[in-house]
């Protein structure tokens, strides 16, 4: 019978699968080369096999290695958040976030699971909507903290990444090879008039407006089924679907950065840490 796997060796094995180097791993846990080298060869035993190949510029994971990384990742994460669950004071009152639809699941989903597990009685409040109106809110007093697109110039807060726009299609249709080609847009028209349709103009592409949708998820089911190509931020490209490239005709329509911005009259325990949590989820993503 196997022994139980080990936190410790977890943390180790994920130190050197992420630096890809026991001398830089034992640098960052201040230990030496020859202890994380046993540890290593003991988690090996742990589960019967090699985790590492070493070559000339360091060392790669095996299949086995591949297979663990995932799980001792998250083990090593979830240990972490409880510890600073364990030391951090409970925080109580309400957070108020907006943030584009587009981040709801990938990004918020994650940020409030690791926010909720530490202070659990701190009440929040989501809102989902387009940029413009979640600086509007922001400046209104009715947000602590918004993530909003930037696509010009930068009017302040924290860059959390950027994130093009790009126009997308159905992997199964060729609607875009259509002239004019069918485009889905949203409701709202400044920046489909600044971004959306002048990159197309500007290549000389003739299209026709075939689907409306105030949100990102109807400009998703219009791609999806085929009826039209339509504006995605290249992190949120549905399945099924591709972005179109200057080989298809096609090109980035803007270079957004997703930026967090704070309500300068907001302050807490509860906001910075709600800020940390979005901040976290943007880097871990």
């Amino acid at each position: 019978m196997r022994p139980p796997l080990d936190s410790d060796l977890l943390r180790t094995f994920v130190a050197v699968a992420e630096t890809g180097n026991f001398t830089r791993a034992a640098q960052k846990a201040g230990r030496t080369q020859s202890a994380l080298s046993m540890q290593i060869k003991k988690l090996e035993t742990v589960v019967g096999g090699a985790l590492f190949e070493r070559g000339s510029r360091g060392v790669a994971l095996t299949r086995r290695g591949a297979e663990l990384i995932d799980n001792a990742r998250r083990i090593v994460s979830l240990l972490d958040e409880t510890a600073a669950a364990m030391r951090a004071p409970p925080l109580g009152g309400p957070v108020r976030i907006g943030i584009p639809e587009e981040y709801g699941h990938s990004i918020l989903s994650r940020a409030l699971s690791a926010f909720s597990r530490r202070h659990a009685q701190v009440e929040v409040t989501v809102r989902y909507a387009h940029s413009p109106s979640q600086v509007q809110a922001l400046a209104a007093g009715e947000l602590d903290l918004a993530v909003v697109f930037e696509w010009q110039d930068f009017g302040g807060g924290e860059v959390l990444m950027q994130d093009p726009t790009v126009w997308v299609t159905s992997t199964l249709h060729a609607v875009h090879e259509e002239r004019p080609v069918p485009i889905a847009l949203y409701s709202r028209d400044g920046w489909c008039r600044d971004f959306a349709m002048r990159s197309l103009e500007q290549r000389g592409l003739s299209h026709r407006i075939a689907f409306m949708s105030d949100t990102t998820g109807g400009l998703k089911l219009a791609v999806t089924s085929g009826l039209a190509i339509a504006p995605i931020s290249r992190s949120n490209i549905p399945a099924g679907c591709r972005e179109l490239t200057a080989a298809d005709g096609f090109g980035d329509i803007d270079s957004s950065n997703v930026v967090l911005r704070r309500n300068p009259l907001a302050s807490g325990e509860a906001i910075d840490g709600m800020a940390e949590a979005i901040r976290e989820a943007f880097t871990s993503r």
